[in-house]
């Protein structure tokens, strides 16, 4: 390891797939793709570990081939979390300021304030994410040291989890033999490859569907602003698939992603597919647009419940650079038009951006989050934040305090 620069390694540990991405972080700042694996994911549902033993098998097999390919053993990853446990809480901080500036003393305990709120038990905190601080009545300020003022306030985003959810993640890669060094939500590692400066700064929504949920992230003037996560995903339409033309699922999937047509009404009707029965006896013909107007059913929802999920944050007005989807659901032909209908926003697809080498092995929405997670990780300082095996959910809650101080202060 002497001889190459920073490795870093993104594990996405999804519901319906896990994959590896091993990236060196050169000396002049170049972020390059060295090795990948993926392997199918079958111990998760919507983002919980439901069998720990098939997670650690998959985790194990798509790790192994990225090592393969990189020519380098993986000791330590950098991975996701996501799913319906996941709570996103806006708060805000006020103290008197000591002295006649602001002072990192006093950043600290404005921010400290504004982490204080009741949690419910059974639940940490993942992230700490200033939004803006205000001196006296100056507000938007990104950095208030050395500003003169008789009052701080904080105003920040935190995200939390399961106790236990967080838990089980951290031991399906510890059995598979690897340390977890951070644990970073979805939607902010997917936005690290995905969104630019420029939509952040104007407001943008991120969507990231991926098989179990759909994670939602809203950014104007250049913060996070609001964070959910729906419990629908693309395994809900593959299901509807297999139900409404009695097929298989792994059927399903594969006709979802071979002719499958968010807007029923562009698929002509003349068109037959051939769709294998339940148990492999018979192979009907079906019209395509049959496949197609199930899908639209069920993706037109998933977006309804988006759109109402960010009217109610009456962000909405705010968002000048529209939506952009993510996530391997978010391939699918005619997915970002009927969003752009139902959202009433510009709507593009968002491809992982700001990696080298192995580009064409990771140029996929699919693989945003990961791509994501060595790029958030390759942008912040090195934290000593570094479970050991068989270490007690205390020491690991203490590890991650320490972490967050160092990323917010």
């Amino acid at each position: 390891m002497a001889a190459r620069d920073r490795i870093i390694v993104g594990l996405d540990i999804g519901t319906t797939k896990i994959c590896c991405i091993i990236t060196e972080l050169k000396e002049n700042g170049d972020l390059e793709v060295i090795g990948f694996g993926i392997s199918e994911s079958k111990g998760l549902r919507r983002g919980l570990v439901v069998n720990m033993e098939q997670t650690v098998e998959a985790i194990g097999c798509c790790v192994e081939d990225a090592e393969r390919m990189a020519g380098i053993r993986v000791d330590d990853v950098f991975t996701g979390i996501a799913g319906g446990h996941i709570q996103g809480i806006s708060t805000s901080g006020v103290i008197a300021v000591k002295g006649d500036e602001v002072s990192e003393s006093d950043k600290k305990r404005v921010v400290d304030q504004a982490k204080d709120f009741a949690k419910p038990v059974g639940v940490e905190i993942i992230h700490v994410l200033p939004q803006e601080f205000c001196v006296d009545d100056i507000c938007g300020i990104v950095n208030p040291v050395g500003m003169a003022g008789s009052k701080l306030e904080a105003r920040v985003h935190i995200v939390t989890g399961s106790i236990s959810a967080v838990s089980n993640i951290t031991k399906c890669a510890q059995k598979a033999g690897l340390g977890l060094q951070d644990i970073v939500l979805q939607q902010i590692a997917s936005a690290a490859s995905i969104l630019t400066p420029d939509e952040r700064q104007l407001g943008v929504i991120l969507m990231d569907i991926g098989g179990g949920t759909t994670d939602i992230a809203v950014f104007n003037e250049g913060s996070i602003r609001h964070t959910a996560v729906l419990a629908l995903g693309g395994d809900y339409v593959t299901n509807d698939i297999a139900v409404g033309l009695r097929t298989p699922i792994a059927e399903a999937e594969r006709l979802k992603i071979k002719y499958g047509h968010a807007i029923a009404s562009r698929v002509s009707s003349d068109e037959q597919i051939e769709v294998p029965s339940i148990g492999g006896d018979t192979v009907n013909t079906v019209p395509r647009r049959i496949l197609s107007e199930i899908i639209e059913s069920r993706v037109e929802e998933l977006f309804k419940l988006a759109y109402n999920e960010i009217r109610n944050t009456n962000l909405g007005e705010t968002m000048s650079a529209g939506l952009v989807l993510t996530g391997g659901a978010s391939s699918l032909e005619g997915v970002a038009d009927l969003a752009e209908g139902i959202m009433h926003m510009p709507v593009r697809v968002g491809y992982p951006r700001g990696v080298k080498g192995l580009v064409e092995l990771v140029n996929s929405p699919a693989y945003a989050t990961a791509v994501g997670l060595c790029i958030y990780e390759a942008g912040r300082p090195t934290y000593s934040f570094k479970p050991k095996k068989g270490s007690s959910m205390v020491e690991r809650v203490l590890d991650r305090m320490i972490r967050w101080f160092k990323e917010v202060f």
